[in-house]
């Protein structure tokens, strides 16, 4: 991958009133910390603790971190002492988002040696998503599939990692979607770019490749994503695969080593076909087939032209890397005001080998859609289409 990247959009900020990213820093980071602190019985210190961050975050400006804390270093290399001192409005939105939920886990005591460390503020909200009805009515949905041809079949997990927790609606439609951009209605007209074809030709059956997948949510969007990674298994289209996860609670839902183990659990516990995809990912992280990773890196606040050596080898000895969800999208591509018809393939041309995105549209960011495409979806719906979820891109570069 040796094409010259296109010169640099402006790094997207949370400094224009009326904007995502504007709403994100001003309305949702203050309802998160409301909403951690309503879940649990925390002590005065911690919600003093909560009350100073939510203030900080409105009026105040970026400070140091505690002179104990254990990820310092890290957060020194990741630019830390540069926005010291700024507002969490004129930073890139990468950065003050990420940074917002590192400071969380100072005010939660996650990070402390109080009676509060190592618990997860996002804890309660992952459960009782996985443990909703939903999930059954979706888990036995994968029943039906047993009738359908085995391509058909892998193509409906593969919808089912893309949309999340509408996974009972991708396995149902994936069918229907069909393939090609824009499918063919339905969920298909809600699929922007569909290069899967072009992922089954890095991983076709009996390839006995090497997969690395980037996980994103955890509860009923990392469900769908361990069927595919079984799935894929079974076909034999990877006889390894490496599956990356966070340290620590993130970005309220992403998926951590803990998140997994409860996944798992879930699937093992469901019965029927879920129940056999939840044993073979089982048995298979026991042999080795499936190694679970949880790189510092996942949870910079950088994008991933920056990943550290050891990160760049072991995506650069996968048959591809495959990216889960909106955040490693904007990670990947960059947070910047891109224009929206920049090919995928020059803005991700520095990944040290093929990578895939499967990815719903919940931020502004998006690249490789024709122009035809994004006037069709100004014209009808405004800028709304890049935030609202409703909209899917598959996107490969190989």
């Amino acid at each position: 991958m040796s094409a010259t990247p296109p010169a640099p959009a402006p790094v997207i900020l949370g400094d224009e009133p009326g904007s995502f990213p504007h709403g994100t820093l001003a309305e949702r980071h203050p309802a998160i910390i409301r909403q951690v602190g309503e879940a649990f019985p925390y002590d005065p210190d911690r919600r003093r603790a909560l009350d100073a961050l939510r203030e900080n975050c409105l009026t105040g400006v970026i400070e140091p971190l505690p002179a104990d804390a254990p990820d310092r270093e890290l957060w020194a290399a990741w630019g830390l002492a540069e926005h010291t001192g700024r507002s969490w409005f004129e930073v890139p939105w990468l950065w003050a988002e990420s940074h917002f939920y590192r400071r969380l886990l100072d005010a939660t005591g996650y990070l402390g040696n109080g009676a509060w460390r190592g618990v997860d503020p996002f804890r309660p909200a992952k459960l009782a998503e996985l443990d909703a009805p939903e999930t059954d009515e979706e888990l036995a949905a994968l029943d039906d599939l047993s009738g359908l041809p085995a391509e058909e079949r892998t193509q409906a997990l593969l919808h089912g990692s893309l949309w999340g927790n509408r996974a009972d609606l991708g396995f149902r439609l994936s069918a229907e979607a069909g393939g090609g951009e824009g499918g063919g209605g339905g969920q298909g007209d809600a699929l922007l770019v569909d290069d899967s074809a072009a992922l089954w030709s890095l991983l076709p059956p009996g390839g006995r490749g090497t997969l690395c997948l980037v996980a994103d949510n955890a509860g009923r969007e990392l469900v769908p994503d361990l069927l595919l990674l079984a799935r894929l298994l079974e076909e034999e289209r990877v006889a390894r695969a490496v599956l990356h996860v966070k340290p620590h609670p993130y970005y309220v839902s992403d998926a951590t080593p803990a998140d997994l183990l409860d996944a798992l659990r879930r699937l093992t516990r469901a019965g029927g076909t879920a129940a056999g995809y939840g044993r073979r990912l089982w048995d298979a992280l026991g042999d080795g087939r499936v190694a679970v990773r949880a790189h510092p890196f996942s949870c910079a606040p950088l994008p991933y032209a920056d990943l550290p050596a050891g990160l760049r080898a072991d995506f650069a000895a996968a048959t591809v890397t495959v990216l889960k969800g909106d955040l490693n999208y904007r990670r990947l591509v960059g947070d910047r005001r891109w224009p929206a018809t920049t090919p995928f393939a020059d803005v991700t041309a520095y990944f040290p080998g093929p990578v895939a995105a499967l990815r719903t549209l919940k931020s502004e960011v998006v690249t490789g859609l024709d122009a035809e495409t994004e006037a069709a979806l100004t014209a009808a719906e405004g800028q709304r289409w890049r935030t609202s979820g409703t909209h899917a891109l598959i996107q490969v570069s190989a």
